[in-house]
């Protein structure tokens, strides 16, 4: 028993130093959140999980370098200059944006990898910038559904793109079907309608008489148009 008791404090040291080196690694591993300054714009970027892959991480944070500054360009000058994105393991959504924060589930990038312009589709989100009650939330989503079909990087490859209209469809449906009857509308009756909707929203000065004013016809008038030529 003495002999036992003798090697007591040697055992616990030993047991301590495998903790260590258990503990080293896995600390040495986690992923810290990145911070990219390019263009003028800086973007913190932070995979909760430390095993998020490194080469898709890469691709979205490409995509808002490439998009994010062409948008603020095209779109709202006076848009931030630093934008947060998480990665968000616990998040059973599929992506959302507030105040300058992007947040995506790490579930939906796994089960659709190649979908990395649903950072295209948020980063117009943070240009919006609409006040409360600017006007209706469809055309918010449309708007930013136009924008990701026309600034995308890898729409095709992701599975994403403007469904065909279908008898249910209707321009209250938002994001898609909206995008891609605004589509219709800066193809076939004037150029530019989506960027004035996006100031107007912006500016708090939308009201429903703007259609009227940009194109010469009411919504209601323009949706009828738009179904009587995708049916024909």
């Amino acid at each position: 028993m003495l002999h036992y008791f003798n090697h007591q404090p040697v055992l616990r040291i030993l047991n301590l130093s495998m903790l260590l080196v258990l503990f080293i690694p896995v600390a040495l591993h986690a992923q810290q959140p990145q911070t990219i300054t390019k263009k003028g714009y800086t973007l913190h970027f932070h995979a909760q999980n430390p095993d998020f892959d490194a080469a898709q991480q890469k691709r979205l944070i490409d995509v808002f370098f490439t998009n994010y500054p062409k948008l603020v360009k095209d779109f709202n000058p006076n848009s931030l200059k630093e934008v947060y994105i998480t990665i968000d393991t616990t998040y059973d959504g599929v992506a959302y944006a507030h105040n300058g924060k992007i947040v995506i589930a790490q579930a939906w990038m796994e089960k659709m990898p190649e979908d990395i312009d649903v950072v295209t589709h948020e980063v117009m989100h943070i240009v919006q910038a609409y006040p409360a009650r600017s006007g209706p939330g469809w055309l918010v989503e449309g708007i930013a559904d136009y924008v990701r079909y026309k600034y995308g990087v890898n729409n095709e490859a992701g599975n994403w793109s403007l469904p065909a209209l279908k008898d249910d469809h209707h321009y209250k449906s938002s994001y898609r079907i909206s995008a891609r009857f605004l589509d219709w509308i800066e193809n076939n009756k004037k150029k530019g309608t989506v960027k004035k909707l996006d100031a107007a929203m912006r500016e708090k000065t939308y009201t429903p008489e703007i259609w009227t004013n940009l194109t010469g016809m009411e919504l209601d008038a323009l949706w009828d148009a738009y179904v009587a030529a995708n049916k024909a």
